[in-house]
């Protein structure tokens, strides 16, 4: 085959090279044409929604819930608030005004009894703890070094015997329903967990508490734990002291009313 000359293939060459360049040249006009649309199409969108839209929200989120939730409670609450601020000023404004009668006595002396009003008077108070860490009981179960519930409900049921007008535990105010439970290593009373030193403070006779304390069983028993495992128990006494009121709920979760005619057992 015989050689083209230089010029032929320098000829065509250059037809290929523009073939490219076409080519090239229609892409980036295709490539335009299509962004062109796509930022038509995105505008007219953004467009209609606006339109739609209004001024609200088109997408509700759970925060948005969740804020005005908070804040129409949050007005509730108030209101509320303010009624019972308002209810309250009229009770007291009620009382003030009203004339003592025989029933004010009655209401007052129930009140005191129930220990719905702070009391003061002299007081002794019963201290108990556990055992120091270092004590070392071997062969001893370990729940004989710790003050448990029923340590706490003895020593309140002597009190209460001795003659007690009031009583609180670590200061809060004892009354008819209070419970004592033991959950770990801790005192539950009224909802609230204590930890040792356990303090039960009655207002009453001295000399009569102390006596009921001193001549009973279960403190002459105690004692002897005190004495081998030095747990710990003290009597103080005080003068004057101030009890407040009873501040929790009055509720009755668990208790029956009996019926007015239960059948005798058998």
């Amino acid at each position: 085959m015989a050689e083209r000359p230089i010029g032929e293939r320098v000829r065509r060459a250059l037809v290929r090279a523009r073939v490219r360049q076409r080519l090239r040249n229609r892409r980036r006009l295709a490539g335009r044409v299509l962004t062109g649309v796509v930022c038509l199409a995105a505008g007219l969108m953004i467009t209609i929604s606006a339109v739609n839209a209004r001024g609200i929200d088109l997408r509700p989120a759970r925060n948005t819930d969740l804020i005005s939730l908070v804040r129409s409670e949050s007005r509730r609450n108030a209101d509320l608030a303010d009624q019972a601020a308002t209810l309250r000023s009229e009770v007291d404004q009620l009382a003030a005004n009203g004339s003592r009668t025989e029933q004010d006595s009655e209401l007052n002396a129930r009140s005191l009894a129930a220990g719905l009003r702070p009391v003061t008077g002299p007081s002794l108070t019963v201290t108990l703890d556990d055992a120091p860490a270092d004590v070392v009981a071997n062969g001893i179960d370990q729940d004989l070094l710790v003050v448990h519930q029923q340590d706490i409900q003895s020593i309140v049921n002597l009190l209460w015997a001795g003659g007690a007008e009031a009583m609180t535990i670590q200061g809060q105010r004892v009354i008819s329903t209070t419970g004592i439970k033991c959950v770990g290593n801790t005192v539950v009373l009224h909802g609230v967990p204590y930890a040792p030193p356990y303090r039960i403070s009655a207002i009453g006779n001295q000399a009569q508490l102390r006596r009921t304390l001193d001549n009973s069983e279960f403190v002459r028993i105690y004692q002897q734990y005190v004495d081998r495992f030095r747990l710990g128990y003290q009597v103080d006494t005080k003068a004057h002291d101030r009890f407040p009121a009873y501040r929790g709920s009055l509720d009755l979760k668990y208790a029956q009313v009996p019926s007015t005619s239960p059948s005798p057992h058998r």
